[in-house]
């Protein structure tokens, strides 16, 4: 086994077809297949999965690729060292629901990689999404959360697609309204009904709308009047210009802006945020930095998993 199969075999895997990875990789299609092939000999695994639909990665083939990038990452950054020639990028990705938190821990990720060059990605998308990414290899982490409402459903949809949730912390549901809303200087928690009247602002979920998708423990079913939208710079101007309101963690309120605030909401219900990865599946340097800084910064809020 050497560098250039390592190198071989993840090109294979980020291209999905041995024509693609041959042009990236300055082989010939041939040389590369011997090649691939006489590493799965030695190791004795199959890597990929070969089918008239293309060329996909095993579940071994996943265990092997994990192991294979840490090393070449190593070797990369040895290289770099005492070269001062950056021989690959470290590629990372992420997929998240809107979480201050995330985003907080990815910049930590970038900034201390230290690497000349790299190739990251942020993605703040819809659950179903999060859910495609992880399991297509597209993201290596992805964050969620769970209720009762939707954790039957989505706990079965991780189970069927390998994927484990790790609970970050547990929280109670609370309204998210700007300093100026009729209702924000109300004592005590907020009842539904007394949200009635206001928009409720919810972020768009796309083709899949089932409500174990929803990012919010109160589905806009439950609403009169309803307000969709994709990103949360939008949901913000619509708080302050509309009375609007959304409903999350009380550990969100970061992602706003200093007179958005946030307060209890009357509903017996609880939020569960956590990691989603794959089962089994050892994480590449920069994938073990992330899930730590999330960690760090969820416990430094005071936040943390069970809710009592």
């Amino acid at each position: 086994m050497t560098l250039q199969q390592l190198r071989y075999a993840d090109a294979v895997a980020a291209c999905g077809s041995v024509s693609k990875a041959a042009q990236r990789v300055f082989v010939t299609q041939p040389a590369l297949t011997e090649s691939i092939r006489a590493l799965e000999e030695e190791l004795r695994i199959a890597i990929f999965s070969r089918s008239n639909r293309g060329i996909t990665v095993t579940r071994e083939g996943e265990e092997f690729l994990a192991s294979a990038r840490q090393i070449l990452d190593d070797a990369a950054r040895i290289s770099e060292k005492y070269t001062g020639v950056s021989v690959r990028k470290p590629q990372f990705s992420v997929s998240c629901q809107h979480y201050a938190f995330a985003v907080e821990a990815f910049m930590e990720v970038v900034r201390e990689n230290g690497a000349a060059s790299y190739d990251f990605t942020l993605r703040e998308t819809v659950t179903s999404e999060i859910i495609d990414d992880v399991a297509r290899h597209r993201s290596e982490i992805g964050i969620l959360y769970l209720s009762r409402r939707n954790e039957r459903a989505l706990s079965k949809i991780l189970k069927n697609n390998e994927l484990v949730f790790e609970e970050l912390y547990c929280a109670k549901p609370h309204v998210f309204l700007c300093a100026s809303h009729p209702l924000a200087r109300k004592k005590g928690p907020l009842k539904q009904q007394e949200l009635d009247g206001y928009p409720y602002l919810t972020y768009e979920q796309g083709v899949e709308n089932a409500l174990y998708f929803a990012e919010e423990v109160m589905p806009a079913i439950d609403r009169k009047k309803n307000i969709r939208v994709r990103d949360r710079g939008t949901m913000t101007k619509l708080m302050k210009g509309l009375d609007g309101f959304t409903i999350s963690s009380g550990a969100n309120s970061k992602m706003y802006s200093s007179d958005i605030i946030a307060k209890p909401l009357a509903l017996d219900e609880t939020i569960r945020v956590g990691l989603v990865r794959r089962s089994g599946i050892p994480l590449s340097r920069e994938g073990a930095a992330f899930c730590d800084a999330v960690r760090r910064r969820c416990n430094g809020a005071g936040l943390s998993p069970g809710c009592g």
